[in-house]
């Protein structure tokens, strides 16, 4: 690995505390067209897009009729239901600053629209959002993680080679989706995921604030 120049970033459940929400809005949008789906189910999915979510869930796909209007349901929910109940993690946006401080350059690489990403920024700071200098969302990408488009977007936009990057994320999904653009990650147990689950990450922490606690012995500070 060179010098570390990039970080791609993950945004729920890395960054904001929202995995559980996006599973019981997935879960009460399912409900309201005629499926009954537990919990469990559904959360260990948090992490891929609708276009996996729903053909792994009811084996019918995102762009079908019925794939569509789940899809608008769960947005919906999201916004009006469960936002209110996502929560940044503690010391994420002081993690972002010290990496910006440090000349990382910082691109988000998430599943999520750009509406329901800007309003999750904003949760961690009302300037947060200028401390990235690229974002690949859903439009970016026509398959989510842990297909590789995202972050084959996100190491373009970065301009980086990919051994001068690295990926801070919180699923297998994650991971999974660097590995395929030879980028390594960094994993934090944030999002629900034991460190077993996470073995595939070249270093795994609790939370940002464990991230930043140990920033200087973290490959976040590789010199090369």
């Amino acid at each position: 690995m060179r010098t570390l120049q990039a970080v791609i970033l993950d945004v729920d459940g890395t960054l904001v505390d929202s995995n559980d929400a996006h599973a019981h809005a997935w879960i009460e949008a399912m409900k309201d067209y005629g499926h009954q789906i537990p919990f469990e189910n559904v959360r260990r999915l948090i992490g891929m897009g609708g276009d996996k979510v729903l053909p792994e869930i009811l084996g019918i796909e995102k762009e079908s009729e019925e794939g569509k209007k789940i899809t608008q349901r769960r947005k919906e929910l999201f916004k009006a239901k469960y936002f209110s109940t996502v929560k940044p993690f503690p010391q994420a946006k002081e993690l972002l600053q010290a990496m910006h401080d440090h000349g990382l350059k910082l691109v988000i690489a998430t599943s999520a629209e750009e509406e329901e990403l800007k309003s999750l920024l904003q949760l961690i700071g009302p300037d947060v959002e200028q401390l990235f200098e690229q974002e690949a969302a859903a439009k970016d990408a026509p398959a989510s993680k842990p297909d590789p488009d995202i972050m084959q977007v996100a190491l373009k936009k970065a301009g980086n080679h990919a051994d001068e990057v690295v990926m801070v994320g919180d699923t297998i999904y994650d991971i999974e989706a660097a590995q395929k653009v030879h980028i390594q990650t960094i994993a934090l147990r944030s999002g629900g995921w034991n460190g077993e689950d996470l073995q595939g990450a070249m270093a795994v922490y609790d939370d940002p604030a464990d991230l930043l606690e140990h920033y200087d012995a973290s490959p976040l500070a590789y010199k090369g």
